[in-house]
Order: structure tokens, then sequence, then C-alpha cells
């Protein structure tokens, strides 16, 4: 099973992903209206889908904007084939998994059909490998992210989500047939956080990542619109 051929061009807009990592919809509002046209493409993950952000990711699709649902799904087959149908009914482009095979393959069957697109979580960007070593894992971080990604393809997942530090492997093995889908971008300057594998969003678009995931350096900007900008800026400038 082969996902389908990603589009060969990406509108540059389009490649910025605004985390909406707030506590309310009514934040999550103030923010959208704060951003105007600068995002086209904003992501939903716990903190606001579980206080109503689901809702307002229908409101979004509805509107025009672009949805990633980021809710990491992991359950046995039924449980995530259900999840996934719902999460298609909103109109989002995009809903994570974690990449477990029989996740994957229950999440690729249910999406069939309809505009969503499943990405499978290889290792959280908040992970190195000491992270996992204590968890149990005997592979490294980068070892890890290859095997699962191989599985993804195998399975018909649709992209990759992974630092921008395993961005150029993963092309080679997954060519132009997968999103892939990078977190922890920091444009240069930036506090680092809680991630451990960061990029600046010029090095993560040379990498070979599609989308960057931004959540603070724009969030917290004094001007969040204008964080925006120059992210594009530079997404632009790396695309030339």
């Amino acid at each position: 099973m082969q996902p389908a051929k990603i589009a060969p061009r990406i509108a540059p807009r389009d490649r910025l992903i605004v985390a909406l990592d707030v506590p309310s919809v009514a934040a999550a509002e103030a923010m959208i209206d704060r951003l105007g046209d600068s995002v086209t493409f904003y992501k939903i993950g716990y903190q606001l889908g579980y206080a109503g952000g689901l809702v307002l990711a229908k409101q979004l699709a509805g509107s025009g904007k672009k949805v990633f649902v980021d809710l990491k799904l992991h359950d046995i087959g039924n449980t995530v084939a259900r999840g996934v149908e719902s999460v298609a009914s909103l109109g989002a482009t995009f809903l994570t998994v974690h990449a477990y095979p029989q996740t994957m393959k229950a999440a690729v069957e249910a999406r069939a059909g309809s505009g969503l697109k499943i990405l499978a979580v290889t290792v959280l960007t908040s992970y190195d490998d000491s992270d996992l070593h204590a968890a149990g894992y005997r592979l490294n971080v980068s070892d890890l992210v290859e095997a699962r990604a191989r599985q993804a393809q195998a399975l018909g997942v649709d992209g990759l989500v992974s630092s921008p530090e395993e961005a150029a492997a993963l092309r080679k093995i997954v060519g132009d047939q997968m999103n892939l889908v990078t977190p922890g971008i920091r444009p240069a300057g930036s506090a680092t956080g809680d991630q451990k594998r960061i990029m600046t969003p010029a090095r993560a678009i040379a990498a070979g990542a599609d989308y960057l995931v931004v959540g603070r350096p724009v969030m917290e900007a004094a001007d969040p619109k204008a964080a925006a900008e120059a992210i594009h800026t530079e997404i632009a400038q790396a695309l030339a």
C-alpha cells in the first residue's frame, strides 16, 4: 500500500503551521485574529483540543484555513479507526498517530475516501538517545526514526513527524512520496524551551522538510504577525 504522491509544489505560505498551544478557544480566536492572513495553517493539540478546540478545527476548515489535529492516536485498531473517522469529518488536513504498525495500518484504512492525511510521529523532539534508553529502547533516535519511517511508508502513511535533524535522512528514504513535518523549529535567537533536537526554519527547509510547526516563537512574540511574516521570508529565501 503506497501513499499518494505529494503535490510537487506546496504554497510557501502553507509551509508554516502555527501551533495554537493556548488553554481556551477564546484565546485561540484572539490569536487567529491577530495573525490574520499571515497564517493559513494551524495546529490544534491536546491543550486546546480538550478545551473545545475540535469545534474550532471544524470552523477553521470551513473558513478555508488548513488544520493539523495533533492528537497522536495510539490504541487498539478499532478505537484508532473510529477516532480517525471523527477527525476526518471535521475537514482537517493532517492527523497524527504514533508510528506503531497496528496503529498506522488502522489509521490509513480509516481515512480512505476523505481528504485527511495521516502523519506518523516517529520520535518526539523532546527525546534524545538517553530518553529512549531509559524507556527500554535499544536503538538510538536516528535508527528508531528511520525504522519507523520505513514501516510507515510500507503501510501507506501520508507523512512523517520528526525533528528537523532527521529530515535529510528521511527524505532519502521516502523520496517525494511522503510529507515531512518538523516541529522543534526555532528562529535564530529564540529560546530552546523543552525541545532537544531543533533547527532554524531555513536549515529545516534545506534539509528537506515540507512543513514547519512553530509555536512559542510566534505565539509569545510581541508582534505575532511580524514573527510569522519573518518565518515566511526565511522559508522563501531557503526555497529560492
